[in-house]
């Protein structure tokens, strides 16, 4: 079966704070660790209210001593705001600490409100003209494969050592699927923001795929929203939390991830049942055989390697569940 592995926004849910967000990441990734996923990885975001990881890269030096067998890596770091040098001597200790276990998944969405790119900037809003050359470089830096000419060329990038972390541009667009191409590195495109598309991006990212030194062959994952639960039911019934969180998200209204008590109670108009209706299509919905096959249907659609999924409910308890449900219909033959 289809390797299969988790994305971890850090959610916070009403009624919780936000350092017991992060105290779930930790708890989720352990109970996960022995049910047969491959990759952990943490998403950044910058002032969210409903989202409480900044920095991936810290929580990610936890995470490894937190687990044993998962890959751990970053889902994505937001390139255009940093130096590409600094983002490689954060991996390299990532990788010193946790040899042959760090992914470092890379980003060029501000992740946040324009007032708030500028402050995470210092005061500028982040050049997405430059990113390109900068996952150029930042591999350049990685792999000490700069060319003769650069500046930069021969610069120490510590701690040395002899592996590296594995490096994918993220992206729901056919932007990082042809840099991606281009460079010679993985891909992984996010159907969870955006449903429509994304395998004719896929294809072409296979189609124009230019082997590297790092990556000799294309490969892509694609990363789900998927709710499973017991029943399809009760899978239907947890995703109307997402259903409101994602219409107060398109209200900007900046409040904590719905209880399932608050997500029933609510009304919608015909506009927002609309809205809601539509947003659907990004999410897996059923119980575990029904999310198995869906799961499959799509891998193939978009000819992914891999399958990566994150969940996000009114409750703590019901997300881990999901993880666990998943993974074991995904044991089942």
């Amino acid at each position: 079966m289809i390797p299969l592995s988790v994305l971890d926004q850090s959610p916070v849910i009403a009624g919780h704070s936000a350092r017991q967000a992060i105290e779930e990441t930790l708890a989720l990734a352990r109970h996960v660790d022995g049910l047969g996923y491959r990759r952990y990885w943490l998403a950044e975001h910058h002032a969210v209210a409903a989202i409480c990881d900044p920095c991936p890269e810290v929580l990610l030096a936890r995470l490894g001593a937190e687990t044993k067998r998962l890959r751990v890596g970053s889902g994505g770091v937001l390139l255009p705001y940093y130096s590409a040098f600094k983002v490689a001597e954060v991996f390299r200790m990532l990788e010193a600490l946790y040899p042959g276990r760090v992914d470092l998944g890379i980003g060029r969405a501000p992740g946040g409100d324009a007032r708030t790119a500028r402050a995470v900037g210092g005061g500028r809003f982040p050049d997405a003209e430059q990113f390109p050359r900068q996952v150029w470089e930042l591999v350049g830096f990685l792999d000490g494969t700069l060319p003769e000419d650069h500046p930069d060329r021969g610069l120490r990038v510590q701690p040395e050592g002899a592996s590296a972390p594995e490096v994918w541009l993220l992206g729901s667009s056919d932007y990082s699927g042809a840099l991606a191409a281009q460079l010679g590195l993985r891909f992984a495109f996010a159907h969870f923001i955006s449903a429509h598309g994304g395998d004719a991006v896929m294809r072409a990212y296979r189609a124009h795929y230019r082997p590297s030194q790092r990556e000799p062959v294309p490969h892509a994952l694609l990363c789900c929203f998927v709710i499973c639960a017991e029943t399809d039911a009760e899978a239907e019934r947890q995703a109307r939390v997402m259903d409101l969180r994602r219409l107060e998200m398109a209200l900007r209204l900046e409040n904590p991830v719905p209880t399932l008590a608050q997500a029933e109670a609510r009304r919608y108009t015909e506009d927002e049942q609309r809205y809601v209706r539509g947003q659907r299509a990004r999410t897996v919905i059923g119980d575990p055989a029904r999310c198995k096959t869906r799961l499959v249907e799509l891998a193939a659609q978009y000819s992914a390697d891999e399958l990566m999924v994150v969940t996000i409910t009114g409750d703590y308890a019901s997300r881990a569940k999901s993880y666990e449900l998943l993974a074991e219909a995904w044991a089942a033959q």
